[in-house]
């Protein structure tokens, strides 16, 4: 009987280890796709936002030029309001649930956002300079983007300065919440400035139209692989703090 048992738990022991290594072999393999997919698609906008697209007709030297960073300036736009979107559902989600992934599904969505909204910023300060002499105004559009982008930043801060795991997360998520008021905000000044020499001040014809459905698609792979692999790597760093609390 004692034989029998054993070699039950064996045996279980054994398939459960194999299906474990199944499944995350399988879950490289998907993650590796997506990575590939991810560098094709950002290689093709590279290609349709200086190759494809046809230049401003209205525009003219430098600024003509310039003008074709618009298509990562608006795919940087989507990706951080994917991004701080997310962040919201996270934080409510894990306010319901109390389920750490989906604070590490925050954390890692805030943190890609102020990267693609700090690339929003960098490529309008780039196309900026021929279009209106200067890198920086304090046009609304520009401000109300870099007060959502200081908000955020003190998210990453506010959360540095909380030990407690859970206590963390709470505050953390509740913060969140407040935060991405800020983000209708920055998006209703984008939409509806009244800067007449940043708004309409080209014709979007049918090649640039493709290439602007390219960079969306391109940022909506980007965000995801670089969600995947940073809410992996969260994961993983709240298992070694836990193993090390056990230790000690």
């Amino acid at each position: 009987m004692r034989t029998s048992t054993l070699a039950t738990a064996t045996t279980t022991a054994t398939t459960t280890a194999t299906t474990t290594a199944t499944r995350q072999r399988s879950n490289h393999i998907g993650w590796l796709i997506l990575s590939m997919l991810t560098m094709l698609a950002m290689g093709a906008l590279m290609g349709a936002a200086l190759l494809y697209a046809k230049p401003a007709t209205n525009l003219a030297g430098t600024e003509q030029i310039a003008q074709r960073i618009f298509y990562l300036h608006i795919g940087s736009v989507v990706g951080a309001f994917i991004a701080f979107l997310l962040s919201l559902i996270g934080s409510i989600i894990y306010l319901i649930k109390r389920d750490l992934d989906w604070d590490r599904v925050t954390q890692a969505s805030v943190e890609i956002g102020i990267v693609l909204g700090a690339s929003t910023t960098l490529a309008g300060a780039i196309w900026s300079k021929p279009t209106w002499n200067t890198y920086w105004t304090w046009d609304p559009r520009l401000t109300t983007t870099t007060i959502t982008l200081l908000l955020y930043i003190a998210y990453l801060l506010f959360r540095n300065g909380i030990d407690n795991r859970q206590t963390r997360a709470r505050f953390s998520s509740i913060y969140a919440l407040f935060a991405f008021l800020s983000v209708p905000l920055t998006y209703y000044s984008v939409f509806n400035g009244a800067n007449p020499d940043a708004q309409g001040s080209f014709n979007i014809g049918a090649t640039m139209t493709q290439t602007l459905w390219v960079a969306t698609l391109a940022y909506c792979l980007l965000f995801s692989t670089l969600l995947i692999f940073r809410w992996r790597q969260l994961r993983l760093q709240d298992r070694i703090e836990a193993l090390r609390e056990e230790l000690e």
